[in-house]
């Protein structure tokens, strides 16, 4: 049923219920001010008008509906899809005001407010409109009316034409409409395009729950107080200010960028007169068709059998080679886009958003959710909000590292090292080392120091408090993001089942409490022991991973005494340099080899769970690939962090390997400098790697395959779909590879911050490149995905936390037990020249290194060498009662150690804590609107139940009344 303007304005109004008279007073006011728009677009009877034909009214004809609106009081009608725009304009910057029942309401004040005053604005926005219009319908059938919905794609080489046959013959009789095209540039290839009618359309959109518009939000303000108004003229003013940032999105240039405005609620054929349907072919935007087709591809058959449905397995057996929603044109114009404005909202994106010349520019949200869904667009909201988060991260690391940089050659540390001439270290090696000067050490002494210095503690500090005011804050623009792209009431139980879920369990089925219908159901001792499976899987993963760091170990504990022997000069001299940045490489290089296996082993485990929905498929899998990947990267960094040099034993009584090999020993101005080039080679390295997976490749592939189709046809015009054919295929597993590489960098960042206060600002540069790097990937480089629904991140969101908990922990140990800030802390108030109030100008530290290193008798070795060396450890010397026994000294230092750890993770965690106690999760203001809303659109429903009663009665001869009997 199509309801047009013509028809609603020849009917007598409603007398409206007090209760909603606000909102149907405004609504009397958009009817009036709407009258002509609204008339603009015919209704189309048919399926097969043209989706790009608009028919204009003649001004008499419009003049004299809007005489005769006057006249009647209508119920405003307003498009979500062709007036969208016009919409939002009427609408924005209106204030929200809860008023009483009882108020008073200025009945011709409210009409007043919304008269257009300037007809050629009108003008100017129905053109953009209608320009929007034309261009977003996408590529048609070959009769240049039916738009395509979906492409299926298929070699004429393929034997299993049978499957096809059946599977095409039950989609015709589920409603879908097909046309075959054969390729041109390969003549094996065959295009199947999928248009979806409109009554299968309704009849879909009602099963899945679908939410269209009904009405037209209403914005009502009685009376401000003068406080309010001050506050509204300054943020009035900060307003126009933040329009002259050159990173502010020109709103002119998106003219289809904003929402309709308007109440939704979920589609139903039986109510179908509730919603505003001005053109059928524009009321479905093309994304919400697109799922609705895949729907259907998803369950319908193929053969007789139960599992024998779905266009995945028919993909998977070769029947069909590609199936995807097809792009809406040409990313490229030959024409300005400032002149001739976009071809197509494809076209817009790539000119507003991924072209590299507009890293700098804040992203089209609105225009992104429009065309790739709202999961993808909650993908680029969330990594636009990561990104500008990093910004004071990043800032506050630099100045840290320029306080180590500027203080470098005033620390009484590493003057002391450079200056210990006569001081030598005893061998870290057995064989082919020898003898070395403690001042050999000074450029890694002041190296280290730039990460080691007063400012890390206060950094790691910093880092635990951003990293909570980043998700609380997330969580806030997370649910403006829904609310604005009408996701508050989407629940996860209008999710539909996996196709696989459906055919495994579909003899066993239970009542869902919900919905109150019989669905399949998994029995817990089955879905037990499948994830005891699954958990055995992924830990052998994880051992896995274990042993190979355990190689890499034993890799460094056999060169180094080659590299201390090496021919080369430079090598042999920092020969522990070189040890670490091999072991660096080589464990890249296991990385990445065992990232391939991961994903292979953690698809198939999450298959065998057998999730219910794809949002728990998805979860599942994630947690899985991140478990893995988050061990694969961090094991190392954790071995360095906490392991090496601490279990070495001393000179004369070293610990062995398999009784064989010698343990590694820390630099002899810490092992700080082994983690911080550790953790600064593999986030470059990986960055590098992930951007050239990402970009590089499909350029590459899409290269070949453009090359291949230029020289086997030269004149012939490529139709679109099959120039999307010839682009790669979004990954299998959707974001998931986009949301781990981030994740896994937010762990880099905050986990071991305090080892590398420039972890902020590499993840900043990275992020701004990552950005329009996906947003080029996705528009050029990638076909259409097909458009998902999401409220949230998913299982990232958790993640997050989780990484946030266990980097104030590690933070706190790498403070305690890699860095010296503790032996500092105790000498400086304990053994220190200022422990027994020392001179007033005297550095605390005074002597601390000659404090910090042990001495060893070299007549002990059995080298023919006498004298003494030093070496890192807190024991007594050769001379002493208990020579080689641990000090006084120590245990109060490892006392101090494990006081800080307690005291800075409660401190830290009591801080987050309160923060997150702080910042509600949906902001005040917007939590009351949305109840607010809740209740209007029940009295909205009402009254046009009411409406469509008193209709049915007209029409039967029936006395009409103006509220219920």
């Amino acid at each position: 049923m199509n309801i047009s303007k013509s028809e609603i304005t020849k009917e007598t109004s409603l007398k409206p219920s007090r209760r909603s008279l606000p909102c149907l007073a405004q609504s009397y006011a958009y009817s009036k001010s709407l009258s002509q728009s609204t008339s603009l677009f015919q209704s189309t009877e048919s399926d097969s008008q043209a989706p790009t034909s608009i028919t204009l009214i003649s001004a008499d004809k419009a003049e004299q509906v809007n005489t005769e609106e006057n006249k009647n009081d209508s119920v405003l009608k307003c498009s979500f899809a062709d007036l969208s725009d016009f919409c939002l304009a009427l609408g924005k910057d209106k204030d929200y005001t809860d008023e009483s029942e009882h108020a008073t309401y200025d009945r011709s004040r409210l009409i007043n407010d919304f008269v257009i005053k300037d007809k050629s604005e009108f003008k100017t926005k129905l053109s953009k409109n209608d320009m929007n219009y034309i261009a977003s319908s996408g590529p048609l059938f070959k009769d240049g009316k039916k738009r395509i919905d979906y492409i299926l794609v298929y070699r004429k080489t393929n034997i299993q034409y049978d499957r096809r046959n059946t599977f095409e013959k039950n989609l015709r009789a589920e409603g879908l409409m097909l046309e075959k095209e054969p390729a041109i540039a390969s003549p094996d290839i065959m295009f199947i395009k999928i248009h979806i009618p409109w009554d299968t359309l309704c009849k879909y959109a009602e099963r899945l729950n679908i939410r269209m518009p009904f009405r037209k939000k209403c914005y009502y303000t009685d009376r401000r107080s003068k406080s309010m108004g001050r506050v509204q003229s300054y943020f009035r003013r900060i307003k126009n200010w933040m329009a002259q940032n050159p990173m502010v999105l020109d709103k002119s240039a998106f003219p289809n960028l904003g929402e309709s405005d308007c109440y939704t609620g979920p589609f139903s054929r039986a109510r179908i007169h509730h919603f505003i349907i001005n053109n059928k072919d524009t009321f479905f935007s093309n994304a919400t068709r697109s799922r609705i087709v895949y729907h259907m591809l998803e369950r319908t058959k193929y053969e007789n059998g139960i599992s024998k449905v779905g266009i995945r397995k028919l993909i998977n057996n070769g029947s069909y080679i590609a199936a995807f929603p097809p792009h809406e044109g040409a990313y490229k114009s030959s024409q300005p886009i400032k002149t001739h404005g976009p071809q197509n909202n494809r076209h817009l994106l790539y000119e507003r958003w991924a072209r590299w010349g507009m890293w700098y520019k804040h992203q089209p949200l609105d225009l992104i959710r429009l065309y790739f869904g709202e999961k993808i667009g909650l993908y680029f909201a969330w990594l636009g909000w990561y990104t500008g988060m990093l910004i004071p991260a990043a800032a506050v690391g630099l100045c840290v590292f320029f306080y180590g940089l500027v203080t470098m050659n005033k620390s009484q540390v590493s003057q002391e090292i450079c200056k210990a001439t006569e001081v030598f270290m005893c061998p870290l090696c057995d064989k082919n080392c020898s003898l070395q000067r403690l001042n050999d050490s000074c450029i890694y002494a002041k190296v280290t120091y730039l990460f080691d210095n007063g400012g890390t503690v206060f950094f790691a500090i910093f880092m635990a408090i951003w990293a909570t005011v980043f998700l609380e804050f997330w969580k806030r623009r997370r649910s403006i993001l829904t609310y604005t792209w009408d996701l508050t009431e989407w629940e996860e139980e209008e999710e539909t089942l996996r196709p696989q879920f459906e055919t495994k369990y579909y003899k066993m089925e239970v009542i869902n409490p919900i919905t109150g219908k019989p669905e399949p159901h998994q029995p817990s001792s089955d879905k037990i022991t499948r994830l005891l499976v699954s958990v055995s899987g992924i830990f052998f993963m994880i051992s896995l991973v274990i042993t190979a760091v355990f190689g890499v170990v034993v890799y460094r504990l056999v060169v180094m005494e080659q590299f201390a022997s090496f021919k080369w000069n430079f090598i042999k001299q920092h020969w522990q340099f070189a040890t670490s940045a091999a072991a660096v490489c080589i464990n890249f290089i296991i990385i990445m080899l065992l990232n391939l296996a991961y994903e292979k082993i953690a698809y198939h485990l999450t298959n065998l769970e057998y999730p219910r929905t794809e949002s728990e498929w998805e979860n599942s899998f994630a947690l899985k690939m991140f478990l893995f990947q988050f061990v694969n990267l961090n094991s190392s960094i954790f071995y360095i962090a906490f392991f090496l040099g601490r279990f070495v034993g001393r000179p004369g009584k070293y610990n062995k390997l398999f009784d064989r090999w010698r343990l590694e020993e820390c630099h002899p101005s810490g092992c700080l400098i082994d983690l911080c080039l550790q953790m600064s080679v593999i986030m470059f390295l990986k960055q590098i790697w992930n951007n050239f997976m990402e970009l590089g490749y499909p350029l590459i592939q899409n290269w070949w395959s453009r090359h291949k189709i230029k020289r086997g046809i030269q004149d012939a015009s490529i139709p679109q779909w099959e120039n999307d054919w010839n682009l790669q295929p979004m990954n299998i597993h959707g974001l998931m590879e986009e949301y781990l590489e981030m994740v896994l960098q937010f762990g880099f960042t905050t986990i071991f911050v305090a080892a590398f206060p420039l972890a902020p600002l590499l993840a900043l540069l990275n992020n701004i490149i990552e950005i329009r790097l996906d947003a080029y990937k996705f528009v050029t480089q990638w076909r259409r995905p097909l458009p998902a629904r999401a409220t949230d991140i998913g299982i990232w969101l958790g993640i997050l936390e989780g990484i946030g908990i266990l980097a104030v922990i590690t933070n706190a140990f790498v403070i305690a037990i890699t860095s010296d800030y503790i032996p500092r802390f105790v000498y400086e108030y304990k053994y220190g020249p200022c422990a027994n109030h020392g001179k007033p100008n005297e550095n605390c530290l005074t002597g601390y290194v000659n404090n910090s290193l042990s001495f060893f008798d070299l007549s002990e070795l059995g080298m023919g060498k006498s004298g003494y060396c030093r070496y890192r450890d807190y024991r007594g010397p050769p001379w002493s009662s208990k020579p080689y026994e641990f000090t006084l000294q120590y245990w109060h230092i490892l006392a101090a150690r494990l006081a800080f750890i307690i005291v800075f993770e409660h401190l830290v965690f009591g801080i987050k804590s309160f923060i997150a106690y702080l910042i509600p999760d949906v902001p005040k203001g917007l939590y009351d609107r949305i109840r607010r809303e809740k209740y209007l659109v029940q009295e909205m429903m009402y009254e046009a139940e009411l409406e469509h009663l008193q209709q049915q009665r007209r029409k039967s001869g029936q006395p009409v009344h103006h509220e219920w009997p």
